[in-house]
C-alpha cells in the first residue's frame, strides 16, 4: 500500500479535530447552528495554517446528509460517513468545486467556471466553489467574478483562500466575510507531532520534536512534512541530534558554552571557541537566532522566579546562567545578536559577521554602568561607555561654567553648575539656571514656559499658562522628565498646573531682560550729545526700532 504523508494522512475531519483557529471555528460553528451563512468566505492566513482545510469541512457541514435533520439544514458537526463526507475527504464530490485561481488565471477560466452557477446542485444542497490562492486572478477574472460573487442564487456558496490578501481588489474583499488564520503556537505544533508519532510507532524525544515544531515557522503542515523528513532521516526516530543534523543547527551545548563565555566576560575564550564551530559548519544566522532565544529565556528566569524553561533548556541551567548576568547585559546581549543577524546578509564572510558580533557584545556595556557585572573584560576589549567610564574613572564630571550678565555691560562672571545626584535639589529660583544646564534639545521650549511650584518625593510640580499648553508634548514631557530624573538620581515623574502662583518663567525673564536692554540702549542714544544735536539742527528723528543693544 502506498505510504501517504503526515500531513494528508492526519488532515482534520471534523472541527473538534482541528489545532487552532479557535475565533474561526467558533464563527463558523455560530453561523451553522442558527441558519445565518453567508453566500462567500475569504479565509486568509500563511501557508498550512489550515485555510483549505477550513474550506472543506465547512463544505462537509454544509453538505452532509445527516444535516437534513436540523432545523436548519446543515450541520457544525458532520457524520464523516455519509457518502457526501466520504467524497468531500476524498477530493471527488460533485458539487464541490476546487479550484486553483494560480493555474486558472485567465479571464475565459473564470466565465467557464461560472457558466454553471445557475444551474443547482447535482446530488447536494449546496453547490460549492472553493478557489485556493483567489489574489493570482487577473483583473479581468475579478471583475468577470464580482456580480456572481455578489448575488449568487440561493444554492451557491463561495470559499475564498488566500496567503496574500493586500493584492484582492476592495469589490471583492467588501463580498466576503473575512476571516484572518494566524501563525500556530510552537507548543501546539509540538503536541500534535507527539500524538502523530505516538499513533505511528515512532520512537522520539522532546527536543526533536521541539526543534521541529520551532522550524516549522507557525505552518503545521510544513512541521510535519519536515517530521516525514526527520522520521526518514533519522531512520524511523526522531531526536535531537538528528534533528540538528538535518536542520542545519549546533548542538545546544554549543550554544550554552558561548552563553557561559560571554557571561565571564572572557574574550580570548569566547573567540576561541566561535572559531571552533567551523568544523560543523553550521548557519551563523541560526546560531544567533539560539543564541537570542537562550538568552530570552535567562531574561525570563530573572524576572520570573518560577519560570521553569522548556523542554531544550533545563529549569537548572537557566538558574545558572540568569545568576551569571546581570539583567542589562542580558537585554544589551540580546539586542547585539539580533542586529547582528540582521546584519549577517551584509558581510563578506558570514563566520567573520558572527565573530564581529560577539565581540560587540563584549565591547559595550549600558550607558553609566561602570562596573562589570560577571568578571573582568579580557585584554583588548573594554566594556564601558567611553567617556561616562572616564568620568567615572576621574571621580566626577567636568561641568562648563554659565555666564552671568553684569550690569552695565561689565564682564561676565563663571558660575559653576549645582551638583547633580541623589542630593541635588530644585527651588523656584534656581529653576531658570537648571533649565539653561539641562541637554533639553526640543523640550528646552516645554522647560522655558514652566515655573517651579514644589516637588513632593518623586512627583515634581510644575507650572504652565493656559496659553502656552501648546508646547507641552509627550515627547518633551518625556524628555524633560529624564532629563530631571537623571540631574536628580532618581525618576521622577512631572505633573502639571495651569495656576502660575506669581512666578516668571524662564522665557518670561529672557523677554524682560531683553525688553530692558533694548529700553536702556533708546535712553542712551536720546541723551547722547551728537544725537541732541542732530534732532536741533537737521530736525532729525530718533527710529525705535532700529535700535540694538550692544552685548
Amino acid at each position: 500500500m502506498a505510504y501517504t504523508a503526515l500531513a494528508r494522512k492526519y488532515r482534520p475531519k471534523k472541527f473538534s479535530e482541528l489545532i487552532g483557529q479557535e475565533h474561526v471555528v467558533r464563527a463558523l460553528r455560530n453561523a451553522l447552528e442558527t441558519g445565518r451563512v453567508h453566500h462567500a468566505f475569504l479565509f486568509t492566513g500563511t501557508r498550512g495554517v489550515g485555510k483549505t482545510t477550513i474550506a472543506r469541512l465547512f463544505a462537509k457541514c454544509l453538505n452532509c446528509e445527516t444535516a437534513a435533520q436540523s432545523p436548519h439544514g446543515m450541520t457544525a458537526d458532520p457524520c464523516g460517513k455519509c457518502s457526501a463526507c466520504v467524497e468531500i475527504d476524498a477530493g471527488r464530490f460533485v458539487d464541490l468545486m476546487e479550484v486553483d485561481a494560480a493555474s486558472r488565471t485567465k479571464v475565459d477560466d473564470t466565465r467557464e467556471l461560472l457558466d454553471n452557477v445557475q444551474y443547482a446542485p447535482t446530488r447536494a444542497r449546496y453547490k460549492v466553489y472553493l478557489i485556493d490562492e483567489v489574489h493570482m486572478l487577473s483583473t479581468h477574472s475579478f471583475n468577470a467574478l464580482l456580480k456572481t460573487l455578489e448575488e449568487p442564487p440561493p444554492h451557491v456558496k463561495f470559499l475564498l483562500a488566500t496567503t496574500d490578501p493586500q493584492k484582492l481588489p476592495v469589490t471583492v474583499l467588501s463580498r466576503c466575510l473575512q476571516f484572518n488564520l494566524k501563525r500556530l503556537p510552537v507548543g501546539q505544533i509540538a503536541q500534535l507531532m507527539r500524538q502523530i508519532l505516538e499513533a505511528e510507532g515512532v520512537a522520539s524525544d522532546a527536543g526533536g520534536i521541539r526543534l521541529v515544531a520551532l522550524a516549522a515557522d507557525g505552518s503545521m503542515r510544513d512541521g510535519l512534512s519536515l517530521l516525514d523528513q526527520l522520521i526518514a532521516f533519522g531512520g524511523g526516530k526522531v531526536d535531537e541530534e538528528s534533528a540538528r543534523a538535518m536542520l542545519g543547527t549546533i548542538a545546544r551545548d554549543h550554544v550554552v558554552k558561548l552563553a557561559e563565555h560571554l557571561a565571564a566576560g572572557d574574550a580570548p575564550a569566547l573567540m576561541k571557541y566561535a572559531q571552533s564551530l567551523d568544523q560543523w559548519a553550521p548557519d551563523y544566522a541560526q546560531v544567533l537566532d539560539e543564541l537570542a532565544s537562550l538568552l530570552v529565556r535567562v531574561a525570563m528566569k530573572q524576572v520570573v522566579n518560577d519560570y521553569e524553561g522548556d523542554d531544550l533548556y533545563a529549569p537548572e541551567l537557566l538558574d545558572r546562567l540568569s545568576k551569571a548576568f546581570s539583567p542589562e547585559d542580558v537585554q544589551l546581549y540580546y539586542q547585539t545578536a539580533i542586529i547582528g543577524r540582521r546584519d549577517l546578509a551584509l558581510v563578506p564572510e558570514a563566520r567573520t559577521g558572527f565573530e564581529m558580533t560577539l565581540i560587540r557584545m563584549l565591547a559595550f556595556r549600558p550607558a553609566g554602568d561602570a562596573g562589570a557585572s560577571a568578571g573582568t573584560p579580557s585584554a583588548g576589549v573594554q566594556r564601558s561607555s567611553g567617556a561616562a567610564a572616564a568620568r567615572a574613572a576621574a571621580g566626577a564630571s567636568v561641568q562648563p561654567p554659565s555666564p552671568s550678565r553684569a550690569s552695565g555691560g561689565a564682564t561676565s562672571s563663571a558660575a559653576s553648575h549645582p551638583a547633580s545626584g541623589a542630593g541635588a535639589e530644585i527651588t523656584a529660583a534656581s529653576w531658570p539656571s537648571l533649565v539653561s544646564q539641562l541637554e533639553l534639545g526640543g523640550a528646552a521650549q516645554l522647560a522655558n514656559n514652566c515655573v517651579f511650584i514644589a516637588r513632593r518625593g518623586p512627583v515634581v510640580r510644575l507650572g504652565l499658562d493656559a496659553r502656552n499648553q501648546v508646547v507641552r508634548t509627550a515627547g518633551r514631557v518625556e524628555k524633560l522628565t529624564q532629563a530631571l530624573s537623571k540631574y536628580l538620581g532618581e525618576t521622577v515623574r512631572i505633573e502639571f498646573e495651569s495656576v502660575m502662583p506669581g512666578l516668571e518663567t524662564p522665557a518670561q525673564a529672557a523677554e524682560r531682560v531683553t525688553v530692558e536692554e533694548f529700553d536702556s540702549a533708546r535712553q542712551a542714544l536720546e541723551a547722547d550729545p551728537a544725537v541732541r544735536a542732530l534732532r536741533e539742527k537737521f530736525g532729525a528723528t530718533l527710529l525705535p526700532d532700529s535700535v540694538r543693544p550692544v552685548k
